[in-house]
């Protein structure tokens, strides 16, 4: 480990299975899955054909002061929750860091959906006097980043990346670049996205990309399967505390490993569907083990975006197959996580990170039948135990945005 690698030292997350990192980790690890049947009462009233999403195991309310609460939209509640734990597990207090050096980066695919709906809804039932002052810093969708930025007073840049199912590990890719720059010693990244709403729910239902296995939602979520027909709505945070190794070291902390490349294309493809080819994503995947000093050989594992779509799954085995060959196994957590959207990618890094430095892949669930097009050995059923030199974490998003985040041992 050199001085110039950017190295993890505090994870946080709040997600379907849990409302920290020991929960979420041990939830992918058993195959519980976040899944449920979803009550709202707008599901019946606008007929939607979807009426399952995974939907956060601990409410923020419950950890959150209400006062603080009601201030802040969904998708800000949960990066408080994500960003407190990362920065307490990191051993992070009040004025540890110069504010002149502590970054943050926190991307949301939607932002405050919930927010915006809820205040139409007030203005145009009840007027104008109803109207929040904060509706548009609840809004925005940098007002999570935005948050963290003043709960951890930084002040080096706060960043708020917005490209769909991959913002949140391009938040992580901006922080990588932004400590091996030198712009800052400390970065505070991830995601955060909480937008189960009927109106997201209705237009992901109309574009036919979300399971209609209603009956059976546990089992909904199933990437790779020959059956699968499409994701399941989730919502959650992921937070990672990132740090220059030198910085790190100094202070003697507490290590997980090492952020150790990045890899960022796009596809100009489409702006829904991926490049059946894979060669934008395989070209992110590859910038990502140019940019750690890897060769393909080193990457044993593959933590992939995979959503459970019919198109996209099999698209990426192929841009895993051009990148780095058959050898790398997979995992999909969305088949127990549900897609998390601007979240994903950050609480799957989480994931990666914690499958090196614990020795153990997370299944795969509700595979029946594995589609034939994907070669590649995919955990099934059970965690696989297993000493990895190198993982990737794969996310990719609407308007052909691929993001790769290559991680290894401290």
């Amino acid at each position: 480990m050199s001085n110039n690698d950017v190295v993890i030292t505090g994870l946080g997350a709040t997600t379907p299975l849990g409302g920290d990192v020991a929960s979420t980790w041990e939830g992918l690890l058993s195959g519980r899955s976040g899944v449920e049947p979803l009550e709202a009462e707008w599901v019946e009233k606008f007929g939607l054909p979807v009426k399952i999403a995974a939907q956060l195991a601990v409410e923020p309310t419950e950890i959150l002061p209400r006062v603080e609460a009601r201030r802040l939209d969904r998708s800000e509640q949960v990066a408080m929750v994500a960003t407190r734990e990362a920065w307490a597990d990191a051993g992070h207090g009040e004025d540890t860091v110069d504010p002149d050096r502590l970054a943050v980066v926190v991307g949301t695919g939607i932002g405050g959906a919930t927010t915006l709906l809820n205040q139409d809804d007030l203005l145009e039932n009840a007027g104008l006097r109803k109207v929040s002052p904060l509706t548009v810093p609840m809004l925005m969708p940098n007002g999570p980043a935005a948050h963290v930025g003043l709960e951890v007073k930084a002040r080096a840049g706060v960043h708020a990346p917005v490209s769909a199912c991959a913002s949140g590990a391009e938040a992580l890719a901006w922080a990588w670049r932004m400590l091996r720059a030198g712009e800052a010693d400390v970065a505070v990244a991830g995601g955060a996205e909480a937008a189960i709403a009927a109106i997201t729910m209705a237009g992901f239902a109309q574009a036919r990309t979300m399971s209609t296995r209603n009956d059976d939602p546990h089992r909904a979520s199933r990437p790779w399967d020959v059956k699968r027909d499409g994701f399941v709505l989730g919502e959650g945070a992921g937070i990672m505390v990132l740090e220059r190794a030198e910085y790190a070291k100094a202070r003697g902390a507490k290590i997980y490993g090492r952020l150790a490349g990045i890899g960022t294309s796009a596809d100009s493809y489409h702006i829904t569907a991926p490049d059946p080819e894979g060669t934008g994503q395989a070209r992110a995947i590859s910038a990502a083990i140019r940019s750690a000093g890897l060769d393909p050989a080193d990457i044993g594992h593959v933590n992939a975006h995979a959503t459970s779509t019919p198109v996209g799954d099999v698209g990426e085995t192929v841009a895993v197959r051009k990148a780095i060959g058959e050898h790398p196994i997979l995992t999909a957590p969305k088949s127990v996580l549900g897609h998390l959207l601007g979240a994903a990618g950050a609480v799957e890094a989480i994931a990666t990170v914690l499958s090196i430095k614990e020795g153990v892949i997370p299944p795969t669930m509700n595979i029946e039948q594995l589609d034939p097009g994907v070669t590649h050995d995919v955990v099934i059923g059970e965690p696989r135990k297993i000493d990895l030199t190198a993982a990737i974490s794969d996310s990719f998003g609407f308007g052909g945005h691929n993001v790769a985040l290559a991680f290894a041992p401290a």
